[in-house]
């Protein structure tokens, strides 16, 4: 038997119908802030990546998939959505938008080769936001303030935004300076992986997961202390952004995020998932203003942040929340012989088109069967089609909840449907003109 591989999962039942609801919530907020919805390709070129995220990022220098093509191309699962992105915005010159800045948002699989894990597979979900060709302090505290409110209206409890600033240029090096002094005596009680970035990238052995409660870290001198006068007053105008829209945030000097062309804003999204541990990071992203130039275009200010649709998925189910969700259909159409399966054909054609969720059978079950199948798929109404009946124009619909039955004629199908969903507690009125027959049923 063929087995999918390590790392990717099956989404299916249940599990979809969750998925499909966050991806509903997501597009219908991005609307509400005038975000557009891109799409990139799942693979680029080596280079974008390793020239975006950072050769001494985790992710490029033990995650991605890297293939050769036909072509002798190098080319990469995309690992993350930020630097296709970027690459679009340049190809395509939206840089010379008069509509900046340009506000865009995805949805779409990453490819990260790690060792899989709750909430964390090889091929992942995320969703994100980009925001390019502005440098205003209210956007990072906008996108903040996004990605919190998602959350929010997906039902999350205890919703904190754990925030830090990497400064300026001049900040990051008098804080590397500082850090790397601090940590040279303690380096080789350090994990193999920091010490190989203290020379590369010394601000990564901060995100370090393995060394993450060692107290050599926990004592480490903080970004906040080297700060110059602009990047405090630009921090400091990103809290006050944040408390106008009233964002719960702590202010955390080890957020710094796993990706090298973070600067300025940085920040994490947590939420109060019982049992979750480390996992109830939900998302994360900050301030990239150099990434554009280093990536071939003009210097443009960014800001922008992902979240993993898997772990959202996740969350929702270990927190029991009950979510606006349809797992039952309108109705379902019931019939015994060829000819009466060919009126149930173009009945449910006629119905889907008019918008109503209809179901029939279709594995030749008895009627008793088909009975059980619309009780399985919660199905609100049956339609049951008899020759007889059918011959006179004439079909039965039963309230699948209440057990009344009505019969009325064929083309006023759709009429009675239109009626009764929309008000499914309303008694009926005999004196419709639609209806032939009125009745109360005890069973089948």
């Amino acid at each position: 038997m063929i087995t999918k591989p390590k790392g990717t999962i099956d989404i299916i039942g249940t599990d979809a119908k969750i998925w499909k609801y966050i991806e509903e919530v997501i597009d219908s907020v991005m609307d509400k802030y005038n975000y557009s919805y891109i799409r990139t390709p799942i693979f680029e070129a080596t280079e974008l990546f390793h020239r975006g995220i950072g050769d001494t990022t985790d992710i490029v220098t033990k995650e991605t998939y890297d293939f050769v093509d036909r072509g002798k191309r190098n080319m990469t699962l995309r690992p993350e959505g930020t630097a296709g992105v970027v690459r679009s915005y340049i190809e395509n010159k939206l840089y010379g938008s008069a509509n900046l800045p340009v506000k865009v948002y995805y949805q779409g699989t990453m490819y990260r080769y790690e060792r899989p894990q709750s909430g964390r597979n090889r091929e992942l979900t995320q969703y994100g936001v980009e925001v390019l060709g502005s440098d205003d302090p209210y956007l990072d505290a906008e996108v903040i303030s996004l990605a919190l409110n998602i959350n929010k209206m997906l039902g999350l409890k205890g919703n904190v935004v754990h925030i830090n600033t990497l400064g300026d240029k001049t900040s990051r090096e008098q804080y590397r300076q500082a850090l790397t002094t601090y940590l040279k005596p303690h380096i080789h009680e350090l994990c193999d992986d920091c010490q190989q970035r203290f020379d590369k990238n010394p601000l990564r052995i901060l995100d370090c997961k393995e060394d993450a409660d060692n107290p050599i870290l926990k004592e480490a001198p903080s970004m906040l202390d080297y700060l110059t006068e602009e990047s405090k007053k630009r921090f400091d105008t990103v809290c006050e952004y944040l408390d106008l829209l009233q964002v719960d945030y702590v202010i955390d000097p080890k957020i710094v995020r796993g990706l090298d062309y973070y600067n300025h804003t940085v920040f994490e999204v947590h939420a109060d998932i019982p049992g979750f541990g480390n996992a109830n990071v939900l998302g994360g992203g900050g301030r990239y203003d150099g990434l554009v130039e280093q990536l071939g275009g003009p210097a443009t200010s960014c800001v922008g942040f992902a979240a993993g649709i898997d772990r959202l998925v996740m969350a929702l189910k270990a927190t029991n929340e009950k979510l606006p969700i349809d797992t039952g259909i309108d109705a379902f159409i019931l019939y015994v012989n060829e000819d009466e399966k060919k009126y149930a054909a173009f009945l449910s054609q006629e119905l889907r088109m008019a918008g109503f969720k209809i179901d029939t059978d279709y594995c030749h079950r008895s009627l008793k069967a088909q009975f059980k199948q619309a009780d399985r798929l919660e199905s609100r109404y049956l339609i049951l089609l008899n020759s007889d009946d059918l011959q006179e124009g004439l079909v039965t619909i039963k309230n699948n909840q209440t057990k009344v039955e009505d019969k009325i004629m064929f083309e006023y199908v759709i009429y009675y449907l239109e009626e009764h969903l929309s008000v499914e507690d309303t008694p009926f009125d005999e004196t419709d003109d639609y209806c032939c027959h009125h009745e109360e049923t005890e069973g089948e």
